[in-house]
């Protein structure tokens, strides 16, 4: 077999995966290039661990959490028409807020309601991007700038993962969080962010990049002629081999290759840790999101073998963008994000680790109030989520909006204005994962528009510090 054929059919057949090839190509390949060593004053010696988990495409939470007494459900009931819920099957959350108003959940989410109702979950309403505070009138007058590609999936979903609207950035806000307070982690060969769900934006900074894995392959995935033992796996095993250890004159053959023996090697280290996790009472459902969180506390349970006092993981769970079919599509969903939810906190629990783990949701936008015919269309502030045992749970935080057409935050089409910027929400996140005040800058560029980084007070309060 002639060389480029080798290349074309062993390399690429044995390496194969799409999870291998993200842990390659961004575990350095660019960024080793750029040499920024930014080092954290703050890293305490405690384990502290960030769950992302991004619905993409637009989750229409105004079906999420819903009013439930009756002033507050005709208003909803009224502009949501045939997409209102029935006031019936809603699910009491035990809260009432500041204006009288109580709230239920979509009928699908047990799970969440039992978190909230135990304060081990809060909601954060009318949440969005935002590059300053912005009243109705500066919108309509068009008096301030706003996030750039306003109700677009593309932009949106970047923003929402690099906090910074005005522009598109290839770096997030996790991924600048990681450069910072990396260093507090004693292996340097593993990223401290941890992608179950491939490349994201997330999770780069200006010298970190995700670690893949995939709960389809039970964690890290390698090389897979290095892990048969038949005669023809051990000839593409050797050929491999030699053409790694090759010496290359080209700059990126030689870190391609370099890389690839690097990815290889943690991805060793990794599984054997992994071998070693804790054996959960907790049973997790058959559904992608219970399944990515089970490897998420796997994970997590090793974090000592694996020298980790930081983690941030990444979940997408996609197929949100439901302009048609949106009650029969959330059924399911929402029923998958509540188990997965509600499972993972109390495999968390068996852990000890509770006060120690914040899972939080996000997606790209909020949807219109108002139907389109059978479903809802990119809009702007949604609710949001957040989990774990420091999260001052069953409150909803943030001004939850009167859903009447044309009120307070309808700028137009039943889209909801945000009362609170997607900064205020990480910020506080960042400052309970050991950002300081002097480093809030970085991680968030646009912070000082919505918020003192040196206060003692915390930007929204739903977090115990």
């Amino acid at each position: 077999m002639g060389r480029r054929e080798f290349l074309g059919t062993a390399s690429c057949a044995a390496i194969g995966s799409t999870t291998l090839l993200s842990s390659i190509l961004n575990l350095g390949v660019v960024n080793s290039l750029s040499g920024m060593n930014l080092t954290s004053q703050n890293n305490g010696d405690d384990y502290k661990a960030m769950v992302c988990l991004l619905l993409s495409g637009g989750n229409d939470s105004f079906n999420m959490l819903v009013p439930r007494n009756s002033e507050f459900y005709q208003e909803y009931s009224a502009t949501r028409s045939n997409l209102a819920l029935s006031q019936s099957e809603l699910l009491p959350l035990n809260y009432t807020d500041a204006n009288g108003k109580q709230f239920g959940l979509h009928p699908s989410m047990n799970g969440v309601m039992d978190l909230f109702n135990n304060n081990k979950l809060a909601f954060i309403s009318n949440i969005g991007t935002l590059i300053e505070p912005t009243t109705k009138e500066q919108y309509l007058n068009k008096t301030v700038p706003l996030p750039k590609g306003l109700l677009s999936h593309a932009d949106q979903i970047q923003q929402w993962q690099t906090s910074i609207p005005q522009t598109r950035s290839s770096k997030g806000w996790g991924g600048r969080m990681a450069d910072i307070i990396k260093s507090g982690n004693s292996n340097q060969n593993i990223s401290m962010n941890i992608s179950l769900s491939g490349t994201n934006v997330y999770q780069v900074g200006v010298d970190t990049a995700e670690y893949a894995i995939r709960s389809s392959a039970g964690g890290s995935v390698g090389i897979n002629v290095y892990e048969g033992n038949n005669e023809f796996d051990l000839l593409l095993k050797g050929g491999v081999e030699n053409l790694l250890d090759k010496q290359y004159q080209d700059i990126f053959k030689s870190t391609f290759a370099n890389k690839t023996m690097h990815s290889q090697t943690n991805h060793v280290e990794f599984s054997a840790a992994l071998e070693q996790s804790h054996d959960f009472a907790t049973q997790f459902s058959d559904n992608p999101v219970s399944a990515d969180m089970e490897l998420v506390a796997k994970t997590i349970s090793v974090h000592e073998d694996l020298g980790m006092k930081r983690q941030i993981f990444f979940i997408n769970f996609g197929g949100w963008d439901h302009h048609d079919n949106v009650l029969s599509n959330q059924t399911e969903m929402l029923n998958y994000v509540s188990k997965g939810l509600s499972e993972f906190q109390s495999a968390v629990e068996e852990l000890g680790l509770s006060d120690n783990v914040i899972t939080f949701t996000m997606s790209d936008f909020g949807r219109t109030l108002t139907s389109n015919g059978n479903g809802s269309d990119h809009a702007w502030g949604g609710n949001v989520m957040a989990m774990g045992g420091k999260i001052n749970g069953g409150t909803v935080f943030g001004n939850y909006p009167s859903l009447s057409i044309d009120g307070e935050s309808d700028v137009g089409g039943a889209i909801m204005l945000p009362t609170l910027s997607t900064d205020e929400y990480f910020a506080e996140l960042a400052k309970w994962f050991g950002i300081t005040g002097s480093e809030l800058d970085y991680v968030l560029p646009n912070i000082g528009n919505f918020y003192d980084p040196y206060s003692t007070d915390l930007p929204i309060g739903f977090i115990n510090i």
